[in-house]
């Protein structure tokens, strides 16, 4: 087999039909990897400019197009190696890495289609000892937990609309929850998270996050100290994560975990925040990261210092497809961040969860299909596609 092009397809949301639809998805550009014998490999470039993905994997004439174009797709993590090394005296991180995670997890796609099995077979399997499964669920399901933003950081409708949207949510069935009281003063994010543990129960999973809100160590131990009172099961990003200091700080005195990694690309600055910033909560998008060969590594390494995997997902099922596969190779994720669609404007974000894997009693199902199990379709790309 070898691959015969690379190509970019841009889709967003048409413009909001009411000025409080503050969530739509923006020009989001899809990778399709073709091979000559017909099997193609999909994922998502979550937050790189449509251009710069254009400008990286776009046919034979783009960054990384003309090193895939003519290769042999297996395996995977070999062409991820071949197109990272490709940057060894460029830009080892950012958008660069974002783009090779995007082809790195086509090519898992194209893998697993061509051995006729899912993904997270040909990752390892599923890793959990017997000895440390208490749950049957764990077995073959993976959990999202849903993030719940307002359409307002107003103090007068911060609290209330995230309240609204959690129990639309739970009466969907949903077991876990994350609140985003951003650009809140710290006594209003203690209340958002005591409202909505009231609201939610003793049982269900509720964790915080401020966004990289945060500036000193002392104010935010006063939250986490507050937050512990509510059962909170980590605190997100409280400050930049170029800050490792002031994370290592705060861990040490914090009741609660720290989380972190929805932007963090490769498993080298992952590990700064565990090994120096006392982060106990990774949180690594498949794709940016630098791929599911990526990921996985980030699963390893974190196994090894006794690190909770909590994969993030601010986007679509495209990337939540290859995320269950990164679930269900874990023994250390509990759950993954997810965006439901039907709590959110975005036509674009509900056309896409109708091809995608499907929430079933607050539980995605172990894929069973070869691949990733995500293709996009024409339809939709006539209907959303950008030129």
């Amino acid at each position: 087999m070898k691959i015969t092009n690379t190509e970019i397809i841009v889709i967003s949301d048409p413009p909001p039909e009411k000025a409080e639809h503050t969530w739509p998805i923006d020009p989001l550009a899809v990778l399709r990897i073709r091979t000559d014998e017909g099997i193609t490999g999909t994922s998502e470039i979550f937050s790189v400019p449509p251009a710069v993905a254009i400008a990286a994997l776009d046919g034979p004439d783009s960054r990384f197009g003309r090193l895939l174009i003519g290769q042999d797709p297996v395996h995977p993590e070999h062409l991820r190696t071949r197109l990272y090394n490709s940057m060894m005296h460029g830009n080892r991180r950012g958008w660069a890495v974002i783009c090779i995670g995007a082809a790195d997890v086509a090519l898992w796609d194209i893998h697993g289609k061509a051995m006729g099995r899912p993904v997270w077979e040909l990752l390892g399997g599923a890793e959990r000892d017997e000895n440390q499964v208490h749950s049957e669920s764990q077995r073959h399901e993976a959990v999202p937990y849903c993030t719940i933003v307002p359409d307002s950081w107003e103090k007068g409708r911060m609290i209330p609309e995230q309240m609204m949207r959690i129990e639309q949510l739970l009466e969907m069935g949903f077991r876990a929850f994350k609140i985003e009281p951003m650009c809140s003063a710290p006594p209003d994010v203690v209340e958002c998270a005591r409202q909505a543990r009231a609201l939610i129960g003793p049982d269900l999973m509720l964790a915080v996050d401020v966004g990289y809100g945060l500036n000193d160590v002392p104010t935010a131990r006063w939250i986490c100290d507050r937050l512990a009172d509510h059962d909170v099961l980590f605190f997100e990003t409280p400050f930049p994560v170029d800050n490792v200091e002031a994370y290592g700080a705060l861990a040490q005195v914090s009741p609660v975990s720290l989380a972190m990694g929805e932007h963090a690309v490769t498993r080298f600055e992952f590990l700064q925040m565990m090994d120096h910033g006392g982060v106990k909560v990774v949180q690594p998008y498949p794709v940016t990261v630098g791929g599911l060969t990526e990921a996985k590594r980030v699963v390893d390494l974190a196994h090894q210092r006794g690190v909770s995997v909590i994969p993030g997902n601010w986007s679509t099922h495209i990337q939540m497809a290859a995320i269950v596969h990164l679930c269900a190779y874990s023994q250390i994720t509990p759950f993954f961040e997810y965006a439901e669609p039907q709590v959110y404007w975005s036509p674009l974000r509900r056309a896409l969860m109708e091809h995608g894997r499907q929430v079933v009693n607050g539980a995605v199902p172990f894929p069973t299909g070869p691949g990733i199990g995500f293709d996009l379709p024409d339809d939709l790309v006539e209907r959303f596609g950008v030129s």
